[in-house]
Parts: C-alpha cells; structure tokens; sequence
C-alpha cells in the first residue's frame, strides 16, 4: 500500500502561503496596507484587526489613511500603531489617522533583504519537516509491513520531489522579494 503525498503536498502549499503572507506585512518604502495586517487594537476587550474597524485607503505611494468608523478608537488605533515594529509614527487630525512612509535607507534596505532571506530560510525547514514526516510515516508503514520496500522507496522519492519544487517556490518568491526591496 503506497501512501498518498496529496495531504502532505497541501501541507507544503499552506507553509508557501504562510510564508507569503507573511513577506506582504514587510514595509519596501511603499504604502501597503498589509503592513497593518498583523497590528490588533483592544477594542471593547476584543483584539480587533485595524482593516475590521476603519476605513484603510492608500492615497498616493508613500501614504495610508486610516478612518476609524467609531471616532472613540482613535487614539487606541494610534497607539497600537506606535507600539508595533512598524516604525512609523501616525499623524492624528482628530478625525483619521496618516502613516507617511519615508523613503529607505541603503542599510535599512539590506537589512530587510537579510530579514526576508531569513524567513526564506524558515519556510524551506517547515518544508523539510513536512517531509520528514512524510518519510518517518513510510518508514513507519514499512516496519509494520503494510508497505513493501519499492513501495517505500517510491513514496521518498515523490516526496522529495515535491520537497525540491516547494524549495525552488520559495526561493523564487524570495528572490522577487530581495529584488524589490533592493531596487526601491
């Protein structure tokens, strides 16, 4: 009986989003509401994501408008701003909020790139752990004997294959990724 790589291939494919997901929330100079994605502001005792209780417009390239449906979460939303790793301090006209993002530095920028490099290289170990898994059940099948050895063999093969292409996705995405930060 030959295990299927399909479960372990949909997880590699969440590891990939993961990690996408994840470079949208670094800042390249840009405006991207994305950056906010991961700032929570206690609203009524509810962690609460700034995009579920304000309006979140880019104005133009390096600005975020951000327009709180209830006026009273202002100053929470400032705060929470201030307190994230963003770096940005938010300006406050009393009615919305505007985050201005300054131009990057070189440093700043090979900072972000070795930053991005690094979270490359945490996405490719979850993709090999998946694997791991993979190949410690098959193992595990064949000591059992509800596999046999080509069998075995054949199933570490198609896992390491699917292991090699999602390495070769994150290192493309990574890639893009250093690419833009550098040539901003």
């Amino acid at each position: 009986m030959k295990l299927a790589t399909k479960e372990y291939e949909g997880k590699m494919q969440k590891s990939i989003s993961a990690y996408q997901n994840e470079l949208e929330s670094i800042r390249v100079g840009r405006a991207n509401p994305a950056v906010l994605n991961k700032i929570t502001v206690d609203y009524y005792g509810v962690p609460t994501q700034i995009n579920q209780m304000s309006e979140v417009k880019v104005t133009d390239a390096r600005t975020i408008v951000i327009s709180p449906w209830d006026a009273t979460t202002l100053k929470s939303i400032e705060r929470a701003i201030t307190a994230s790793d963003l770096g940005i301090t938010p300006a406050n006209d009393g009615k919305m909020l505007r985050l201005v993002f300054p131009q990057l530095t070189e440093e700043r920028r090979k900072e972000l790139s070795k930053q991005v490099s690094k979270m490359g290289e945490d996405a490719k170990v979850a993709i090999r752990n998946i694997r791991r898994d993979f190949n410690d059940k098959v193992k595990d099948m064949k000591k059992k004997s509800e596999m046999t050895e080509d069998e075995q063999k054949q199933s570490e093969k198609e896992i390491q294959d699917l292991t090699d292409k999602y390495i070769k996705d994150i290192d493309n995405v990574t890639t893009r990724k250093a690419k833009e930060i550098m040539d901003i």
